[in-house]
C-alpha cells in the first residue's frame, strides 16, 4: 500500500509536499493509531521518514525519489518543520523522527508482535534488540542479519525474512540504500510494515550517543550530532541544511518540478 492508498483507506488526508515528496501531517497519537491499524489489518505498507538530508538526496536522485512515492512518509526533524511553515504556514503537528517514534510505538503496542532487525553491525543490532526487548517485552525481536552483506547473500537474507514473516521489519542501512533495498526485495510475503530507520539501531545500542533531552527539545539534536561526528556529518548539516532551505524557498517562489520529476 502506498502513501495515497493508506491515507485514503484510513481517513488521513493531510499531506504536505516538501520538494516533491508527500509527507503525512498527523499527530503522534494518530501515527500510532495508523501503524497499529495497518498491522492489525495486515496491510503491507512501506514506511520511511523525511528530513532535510533525505529530501536533498531525493531532489537529485530520480531513482530514490520514485521509490519514495510508494512509501508512507512521516516527518522527521526541524528542517522539514521549517519547510512546512514556509510553504504551508504551519509546521507538522508532530516530529515523528524514527529514533523516538519507533521505540515509543512499540511500547504503546499492546498486542504481541514479531519485530525483525536488519542492518547496522551485528554487535549493534544484537544490542538494539536487547534494548527493545527491555523497553517493550511483549514483542519478539529477531536479528536477521547485519547491514554488511553482498548481493550474493541477499536471496538467503530475503528468504529468512519470509520464514520469520515479522509484523515489522526495521531496516537500518542508511539513506538511500535502505529504502531502495526495501523497494527491490520486500513485499507482502515478507512482512507487514518494513520501516527504514537509519541510525536507530546504532542509537539504541548506545554506540552513538543521543543529544541531551534539553537540546532535543530545543530542536538542536543535529548540532550535537555534528559535534560528535564532524568528519562524517559536516557536509550533511553545514552544507546540506542551507541547500535544503534554498530549495524549499525556490519551491515556494516557483512551484516548478524538481529535476527528479522532470525526467519521468
Amino acid at each position: 500500500m502506498n502513501m495515497h492508498a493508506a491515507r485514503a483507506a484510513l481517513g488521513f488526508d493531510t499531506l504536505k509536499t516538501i520538494l516533491g515528496i508527500s509527507v503525512l501531517a498527523i499527530r503522534w497519537d494518530e501515527a500510532v493509531t495508523l501503524l497499529t491499524r495497518l498491522i492489525d489489518e495486515r496491510r503491507f505498507t512501506k514506511v520511511s521518514f523525511l528530513n532535510a538530508h533525505n529530501a536533498n538526496i531525493a531532489y537529485t536522485d530520480p531513482t530514490f525519489a520514485e521509490a519514495l512515492e510508494d512509501f508512507l512518509i512521516l516527518p522527521d526533524g526541524v528542517g522539514v518543520d521549517i519547510a512546512a511553515k514556509l510553504l504551508y504556514g504551519a509546521p507538522f503537528p508532530s516530529n515523528l523522527n524514527g529514533t523516538d517514534f519507533i521505540p515509543a510505538f512499540l511500547q504503546a503496542s499492546s498486542r504481541p508482535l514479531t519485530v525483525a532487525l536488519l542492518g547496522a553491525t551485528r554487535v549493534n543490532a544484537e544490542a538494539a534488540s536487547a534494548k527493545l526487548s527491555a523497553l517493550a517485552g511483549q514483542h519478539k525481536f529477531v536479528v536477521i542479519h547485519d547491514g554488511y552483506f553482498s548481493a550474493a547473500q541477499e536471496p538467503e537474507i530475503v528468504e529468512r525474512i519470509a520464514r520469520v514473516r515479522p509484523d515489522i521489519l526495521l531496516v537500518a542501512m542508511g539513506v538511500p540504500r535502505q529504502e531502495l533495498w526495501i523497494e527491490r526485495h520486500i513485499d507482502a510475503r515478507h512482512c507487514t510494515l518494513p520501516i527504514a530507520v537509519g541510525a536507530l539501531l546504532d542509537f539504541l545500542s548506545g554506540t552513538v550517543p543521543r543529544a541531551p533531552l534539553w537540546l532535543r527539545r530545543l530542536r538542536l539534536e543535529w548540532l550535537f550530532r555534528l559535534w560528535i561526528e564532524p568528519g562524517r556529518l559536516w557536509r550533511r548539516y553545514v552544507v546540506g541544511n542551507p541547500v535544503f532551505l534554498w530549495r524549499v524557498f525556490k519551491q515556494k517562489l516557483t512551484h516548478r518540478p524538481r529535476p527528479a520529476e522532470a525526467h519521468r
